[in-house]
């Protein structure tokens, strides 16, 4: 198991959800040993003006898992992981239902992470191909 401490759905269901993640309906949905999995829903919050999935929504997920995966490796009283780069080729449209992100580590070292983020429409037809890097940093007090 790569997790620090591994956390449970409801733990990461019942985070605050005035942010993005929230506010377009993020939703975890399965921790393994060394992935987890989110979905998003494809709706009038997620849509671009054509009728299909916007593609920066897209990346909102590969984002919000990435980071959440980062930050689940760590002792987060002493780091933390933050977004250093994304990148995502989006391979085909989506008009409804529910995208299923699944995020599992290439790279999990002391000042970067990186993390290979896949998205499925509900047919199990992937969608969009994404990497995020996240910079390891010390925890910053708020």
């Amino acid at each position: 198991m790569i997790w620090f401490t591994k956390p449970d759905l409801e733990e990461l269901n019942n985070r605050p959800k005035n942010n993005i993640g929230g506010l377009l309906g993020i939703e975890f949905t399965e921790i393994g040993d060394d992935f987890i999995k989110a979905i998003m829903p494809v709706d009038d919050r997620t849509r671009q003006p054509y009728g299909i999935l916007h593609g920066g929504a897209s990346v909102v997920l590969t984002e919000t898992l990435g980071s959440v995966a980062s930050n689940l490796v760590l002792d987060t009283n002493f780091k933390m992981g933050v977004g250093l780069e994304v990148n995502a080729n989006h391979l085909r449209p989506v008009k409804s239902g529910f995208v299923t992100g699944i995020c599992t580590p290439i790279h999990i070292g002391g000042k970067t992470h990186v993390w290979d983020i896949k998205l499925y429409n509900d047919k199990g037809k992937i969608t969009c191909i994404s990497r995020l890097t996240t910079a390891i940093v010390p925890v910053v007090k708020i």
